[in-house]
């Protein structure tokens, strides 16, 4: 049987999560309201169970007409597109027999007006193995976790460099701290927001105050800032996902004229020491922009010299038609963008 569940259902929507052996914050209810506040679309749990087997998709469902380029030429409420919450998502799935599961999920979809999905899959927790036989998949670019099993763990996996240089950050007297409240997520965006300027990010990757707000209260749990700090002033700072053992490099931030005190490394560094201190396994650092094995991705790996995880996502048409009717109203080609007619 296919369920679905709206934002408004939290206590069931997050029971149901929770309920899964390999959730992570990306599915929880707290999580997506942030980016439903940022105008990413409606939230929606869609959960399948049956004899021998159950899962979940979490998913911003997104009206077609109110796209900018489509506006006044398709009727609101009658076509959507879904897209994975920033970040990561996808099916969660336990069991073998997945036909049944994917029969109700199109067969809801095609009803729906559902026209394209997007999923980004969670690279720790593979999830896009189960969904091949579903959705397109692509493989993109390795990605970087670190492995939390014990402080020797972690230091052994550092770079000689990184470890220079988070030696030299603690000597210069740069001092990290952590913790969940107004002022620090505050002082968090203005650094972060320094930081998507210098890099020339586009207008999507600057959130509002209320974003904020919402991290802070709906992910009590699961959401705090570790923040490093020289001579009193927050010079770097990150909001860091924790649940089920899994702890997340979400978003980030650093003051540019503090760049030498290598304050990321040591804040990093004491990030997944708190985190084997409290029972977690892994935090999940990322790529590079793009997949790419730019300057970011280099950074990242200096943590960990193990084996990597590869980054995977899957495409899934539901409507052709109306699929090749928005791309011929675009005049566009198919391209590596998903969905085209959104490029």
């Amino acid at each position: 049987m296919l369920e679905v569940l709206t934002f408004e259902q939290r206590d069931r929507w997050d029971s149901l999560v929770r309920s899964f052996k390999k959730y992570d914050a990306y599915w929880l209810n707290g999580y997506v309201k942030a980016f439903q506040i940022h105008g990413d679309g409606d939230p929606l749990l869609f959960s399948y169970e049956s004899e021998k087997t159950r899962g979940i998709n979490v998913v911003m469902k997104r009206d077609v007409a109110k796209d900018r380029r489509f506006a006044g030429i398709l009727e609101e409420g009658k076509y959507f597109d879904f897209t994975t919450p920033y970040g990561y998502g996808g099916w969660l799935i336990e069991g073998e027999e997945t036909e049944g599961l994917f029969d109700a999920y199109q067969d809801w979809c095609e009803r729906n007006g559902i026209i394209s999905e997007f999923v980004r899959f969670h690279p720790m927790v593979k999830n896009h193995e189960k969904a091949s036989c579903f959705y397109e998949i692509i493989q993109l670019g390795k990605v970087v976790h670190m492995n939390l099993e014990s402080q020797e763990t972690i230091w052994s996996n550092l770079t000689g460099s990184n470890r220079r240089h988070i030696r030299k950050a603690i000597k210069d007297g740069v001092k990290i701290y952590n913790g969940r409240y107004p002022e620090i997520y505050a002082t968090f965006r203005k650094i972060y927001n320094s930081t998507m300027e210098k890099v020339d990010a586009e207008n999507y990757y600057y959130f509002e105050p209320e974003f904020y707000t919402s991290v802070l209260n709906d992910l009590p749990q699961n959401a705090q800032v570790f923040y490093a700090v020289k001579d009193g002033i927050v010079i770097a700072a990150s909001i860091i996902l924790a649940t089920n053992g899994m702890m997340n490099y979400h978003l980030s931030g650093s003051m540019r004229e503090y760049s030498s005190l290598a304050a990321t490394n040591l804040l990093l560094y004491t990030v997944a020491l708190w985190g084997t201190a409290n029972s977690y396994k892994s935090l999940y650092l990322g790529g590079g922009v793009g997949s790419e094995e730019d300057s970011l991705f280099q950074f990242k790996r200096s943590f960990f010299k193990g084996e990597l995880n590869q980054f995977f996502i899957g495409k899934k048409i539901y409507n052709q038609e109306k699929y090749d009717e928005l791309m011929g109203i675009r005049n566009v080609s198919e391209g590596p963008f998903f969905p085209r007619y959104r490029a």
